[in-house]
Order: C-alpha cells, then structure tokens, then sequence
C-alpha cells in the first residue's frame, strides 16, 4: 500500500492537488476568501510532504506527527484557515477530502476490488490522523488568535494620555478585572517612566460600580504609581460610587480624590507647582 500510494503521489502529485482543491471547491468546504490558488500551494505542500513521509518506515497512523514536513504543512493548512476564519469542521474536512482524490489516483494502477480496499483503509488510517491534527490545531490556533486580540483590546481601551506637563490620565471605562488591571498598570507605569510624570490621575468615571474587588485593583495600581515616584489622584467619584465605597467600608483615605477629571487635573497641577504666591495655583508650564 505504501509503495503503490507512494507511486501515485509521485507520478500524479498535479492529478491529485487539481482534484483536491476541486473537491473542496465543490463540496464547499470553505466560507472564507481563500482563493483557489492558495489551496494549490496548500495542496502542493501536502502532497510533497507526504512522500518522504510515506518512505520513513513510521507506522502509519503516526506518519502525519513523526514526519516534520507534513506535520508542518498540516499545522500551517490548520492555522491559515482559522485566520481566515473558516469553522474547524470545515478545516478538517477539507483535509479529510484528499482522500478521494488519492483513491482516484490509485485506481489509476489497479481496478481489484481488494487492493482498492486495503489502499482505502490505509488512507483512512494515514489521514485520520491528519484531520484530527488539523482540528486540534485550529482550536489550539483559534484560542490563540482570541487571546492576542483580546489583548490588544484591552490595551487600546485603557490608553494613558498626557494632560499636562508631568500629568498623565488613563480613562478606565467598563469593569476592572485582574487581568485589565495589570495591562492599566504596566502601560501606566512605562508612560510614567518615558514623560517623567510626577502625577497620574485614574479616572473612573466610565466604571459603572466599584466594589470591594475593584477597590483592590484601584489600590494595587495606586500603590505601584507611587513606587515609581509619582503621586496618584482618582477621579470621577460620582455620588453613588462614594455611596458604595462608603457602605462597604473601604479605605480610601489614603489617595487623593476628586469629583470629575478637571477637578483632578487642577489638583495635580498643584502638587506639581504648589500655590502661586497669592495662594493660587502655579501657571503649570
């Protein structure tokens, strides 16, 4: 069967990518922009790969993770249709379908109802291995792709601006979790290094409640605002947030509040310059 398959990817590799891409084409198999001329190059890689696979002497239903080249040519099949947005069904069923373009092929050399048989389990046992890879891949791939986006979600959702000279806000809006606590953190603390700021002012006028969890977060970047030198002020404390922190009993006597974001900003501004000479602020040039 290894010989004879082997032969066919050999003599008919073009045979069978042309009627590969065909059979996902018709069956449509992809929902994507994919173009038929990206799944030639997919079906070319395969294809060539599978050859020195089908060689090496590795059992067959691990040829497709032993052998680097196909196992690499199914992962990047895999990784390409998630990006390109494709179900994992479908990927896997695209791959799955060079199947019958390999039995066409075979039945090129042979028309024994036996020999087609045994050439059509060995198939099964070779690309079964590959479909699963493939499936696994594209979740594995798909959760990654999440992940980074998510990511960079929150880190464009959480932008630190400068406000004035050696001022810098970040307007937190939604809720604030740990994982976003530590993206506000570690954005703040690097702009707080590169502007030199002396002052950063967290406002929360786009949290919709503050809890006890929330308070920790507020507290755990405040307290590491302050190890870089840099006094914090929170602002955006409307009547029902001082309502809630109140009746939950957290401390927050320790960092300097404010109503709204100019309030802060007039605030920070003074501790910055300090009172002009007539008890005014500074002209925070």
């Amino acid at each position: 069967m290894r010989e004879r398959l082997t032969r066919a990817l050999h003599e008919r590799g073009e045979e069978i990518a042309d009627r590969w891409v065909e059979l996902q084409m018709e069956q449509a198999l992809l929902d994507t922009d994919i173009g038929e001329a990206e799944l030639r190059e997919e079906a070319d890689a395969l294809i060539e790969a599978l050859v020195p696979g089908l060689r090496s002497g590795v059992p067959v239903d691990r040829v497709v993770t032993s052998t680097p080249g196909l196992h690499e040519a199914v992962v990047g099949l895999s990784m390409r249709r998630a990006r390109a947005g494709a179900t994992p069904t479908a990927t896997s069923l695209a791959v799955l379908a060079l199947k019958e373009a390999l039995l066409k092929a075979v039945q090129r050399d042979t028309r024994d109802a036996e020999e087609l048989f045994a050439s059509a389990v060995f198939m099964n046992r070779l690309l079964d291995v590959a479909g699963a890879l493939s499936f696994e891949t594209y979740v594995d791939g798909r959760e990654e792709i999440i992940r980074r986006q998510s990511q960079q979600l929150m880190e464009q959702s959480t932008p630190v601006v400068r406000l004035w000279r050696q001022v810098l806000a970040v307007p937190l809006i939604g809720t604030l979790d740990t994982a976003r606590t530590q993206v506000v953190m570690e954005n703040l603390l690097q702009a707080i290094q590169d502007h030199e700021a002396l002052v950063a002012i967290i406002d929360i006028t786009g949290v919709p409640t503050v809890d006890t969890a929330v308070a920790q977060h507020l507290m755990q970047t405040v307290n590491a605002v302050r190890l870089m030198g840099a006094d914090c002020v929170i602002s955006g404390v409307r009547p029902s947030i001082a309502q809630t922190i109140a009746q939950l009993g957290i401390d927050l006597s320790t960092i300097l509040t404010r109503a709204t974001l100019a309030d802060a900003l007039a605030a920070a501004i003074k501790l910055i310059d300090g009172p002009g000479p007539d008890g005014d602020e500074g002209d925070g040039r």
